[in-house]
């Protein structure tokens, strides 16, 4: 259903329900037969396949069914002359297709499968009785089969399904090709996942082919002995640390202004539609142009009701935020600084070892705890779309992650000046913490994975006591089922797995830049693990073999998480000016006039060439602004004309017969638009 091959079906949507036992005396009102048939009926291709256990009803939609559920949903789509209109099933013609040649991108089909599975509704003047296993269920008029089926526990479960075809592509084109560490096919990337996820690997393979600088930068100072000039080289690595986070951030903001031209991506799709799990929504509050239309025309009441709205989200912000602070300065601060004083008192490694199993156990229960405080408390935030949400859930589960990883690594730079310490907790973070959670990262799936076959096989043994052969699965779809979800580790209800693979590199980067000064082969550390371990062939991996396919999200950026890295490099500065003072002091005593002046000099300095160089260079390519201006042209220019022909028509038509002096060139385009 993809480019050329458009009119192929295949199968992208997966409905599971159990196996029956028995058979239903009146086939007519089962209700799986039921909804079968209601997918049949709104154009569905359908394919039934028995599993061990379950039963999976596969769905692939043909272009025209697509293209009247984006008609329904009032879809825009950008159009050949530049303008996002809404779309039209008898004018597909004038819509730009994607990179690959298809009509619709993954996150749009996503939506219109999204909108014709949920819109089986019954049409019927009285409710109908279904049966299921000898269970009556009663489909009341107007609801949703599948949703009624979903809370009855007939209907399992709904997800997207893998295109083998594409699948193995990806699979050798880009996870299994170690030859070139950041080449990807970013289109390919998109057209399959969506664009959250090509974003992500866009970011992540341009941060691997710039972490080379600062690498050999630090490997150099390793390894060469400057005598003298250390104290002179170490500023200059730092200050050129500095430009390279800066001057990295704006060329990737002109790489995503780039891609999100390339993918025509003016949010046209909704991106309160862009992450929406088959049965999964969010509500969200009255937003302003709802509070528009009930106030009508009245300008005051407008005026009061928007200004109401606006402070009103601030303060619920600002309130929430307000808590989630006081919560980690007055429960996580003190017992991680409690944990970190612990640490380097104890001398006896046994009681390390166990005062460290401690601590992590109730560091994660105090994560989730945290996690599901900021989830209550964002449900009463006025966020506009489910993007929104999110953004605001990683601000809030960030600082709790910022506090747990770094506040140990402070006690030892900055109270303890240990610096020895300092380096065997980076390189402890840095290596060891890196390749564990790149190993249980990609060893987890396939556990669960394996445990479930070995239960689903189980279970098929005890029911068939006589049963000696062997159980094998046969359907491909019956595996992709039993594989775990992309899903974060906390607040699934909100983000997928990006999350953790934001937060492991936005921790990654803190640690790396905070600490520069005092350890500059942090860098090449970093980039020995995103390089030699290959942080994006281990990431596609796991999305192409180890999980189901994730649902799209639409968001064409990577939202909080660009806050988040240049808040880190704003803490960079602050740290690295103050461990530069530090190494100063030979004495190790501390010396407020020197040392407050050279703070106060090298904040300033870094503090004025960062915010400098994030002018430097513009956040949009000049070809993307230069097509975006055309296109605003004609746009304007096609309006003006037809809004003229309008007008013309319809002076034309109210004054009848009553001759008109005209130019020749205005009155042939009157009469035409009369003709036509």
């Amino acid at each position: 259903m993809n480019g050329v091959g458009e009119d192929q079906i295949v199968f992208e949507i997966a409905v599971v329900v159990p196996k029956r036992n028995l058979k239903e005396e009146n086939e007519g009102y089962d209700c799986v037969e039921v909804l079968v048939n209601e997918f049949r009926n709104v154009g569905f291709v359908v394919e039934r396949v028995i599993g061990l256990s379950d039963e999976f009803i596969k769905l692939a939609a043909p272009l025209e069914t697509l293209g009247r559920a984006a008609a329904k949903l009032q879809m825009k789509k950008p159009t050949r002359i530049g303008i996002d209109l809404q779309f039209e099933w008898e004018e597909v013609e004038a819509f730009v297709r994607q990179p690959d040649g298809s009509l619709f991108s993954w996150c749009e089909r996503f939506q219109c499968y999204h909108h014709l599975i949920y819109e089986t509704v019954n049409k019927k003047n009285s409710c109908i009785t279904l049966k299921f296993d000898g269970k009556e269920i009663q489909w009341e008029l107007g609801e949703s089969l599948l949703r009624r089926l979903e809370l009855e526990g007939i209907v399992r479960q709904v997800f997207p399904l893998h295109d083998e075809t594409k699948r193995k592509k990806l699979l050798r084109n880009w996870a299994l090709n170690c030859w070139d560490f950041t080449n990807q096919p970013i289109d390919d990337i998109y057209a399959y996942f969506g664009t959250k996820i090509a974003v992500y690997f866009a970011f992540l393979g341009m941060y691997t082919r710039w972490m080379i600088f600062p690498a050999a930068f630090g490997l150099i100072l390793q390894l060469v002995d400057f005598g003298s000039l250390q104290l002179l080289v170490l500023p200059a690595f730092f200050i050129s640390i500095v430009l390279w986070a800066v001057l990295f951030f704006q060329f990737w903001k002109r790489k995503n202004s780039a891609l999100s031209a390339r993918w025509h991506l003016n949010f046209s799709v909704s991106t309160s539609q862009g992450y929406k799990l088959l049965g999964r929504e969010w509500g969200s509050l009255q937003s302003p142009m709802e509070l528009t239309k009930n106030l009508g025309t009245d300008k005051t009441k407008e005026k009061e009701a928007f200004q109401k709205y606006e402070w009103f989200s601030y303060l619920k912000r600002f309130r929430n935020d307000a808590i989630i602070i006081l919560s980690i300065i007055c429960l996580q601060l003190p017992f991680e600084l409690a944990y970190a004083h612990l640490y380097e008192v104890i001398k006896s490694g046994i009681v390390k070892f166990g005062l460290t199993a401690v601590y992590l156990l109730v560091i994660q229960y105090f994560t989730k705890i945290g996690g599901k405080i900021s989830i209550r408390l964002i449900k009463y935030e006025n966020n506009e779309n489910t993007e929104y949400k999110a953004d605001s859930l990683v601000y809030k589960v960030f600082g709790l992650y910022f506090m747990q990883s770094y506040i140990g690594v402070f006690y030892h730079a900055l109270l303890h000046r240990n610096f020895m310490t300092l380096r065997q907790v980076l390189i402890q973070r840095l290596i060891l913490s890196e390749v564990l959670e790149n190993l249980l990262e990609n060893s987890l799936p396939y556990l669960k994975y394996s445990y479930k076959k070995y239960r689903a096989v189980r279970n098929k043994k005890k029911r068939e006591k006589g049963s000696t052969g062997k159980i094998q699965f046969t359907s491909r779809v019956e595996k992709e089922y039993l594989k775990p979800t992309y899903s974060a580790s906390i607040c699934e209800e909100l983000e997928d797995g990006l999350f953790d693979d934001f937060l492991e590199l936005a921790l990654q980067f803190g640690m790396i830049m905070m600490f520069a000064c005092a350890f500059p082969l942090a860098f090449a550390f970093s980039a020995l693990v995103y390089n030699a371990f290959s942080e994006i062939r281990t990431d596609a991996l796991k999305l192409l073999a180890m999980l189901k396919r994730p649902g799209p999200r639409a968001a064409a950026t990577i939202g909080a998480w660009l806050n988040i890295f240049q808040f880190l490099i704003l803490m960079s500065i602050c740290t690295n000016s103050a461990l530069l003072v530090w190494l100063y002091d030979q004495e190790g005593k501390w010396k407020i006039e020197p040392g407050l002046a050279a703070i106060l000099v090298m904040e300033h300095v870094l503090l004025l060439i960062k915010f400098g160089f994030s002018r430097f260079v513009p956040e949009e390519p000049a070809w993307v602004r230069a097509n975006r201006m055309k296109n605003a042209t004609q746009a304007q220019d096609m309006c003006s004309k037809q809004l003229l022909r309008s007008i013309s028509g319809g002076e034309k038509a109210f004054s009848g017969s009553i001759p008109r002096k005209t130019p020749d060139g205005l009155k042939k385009t009157v009469m035409q638009r009369a003709t036509d």
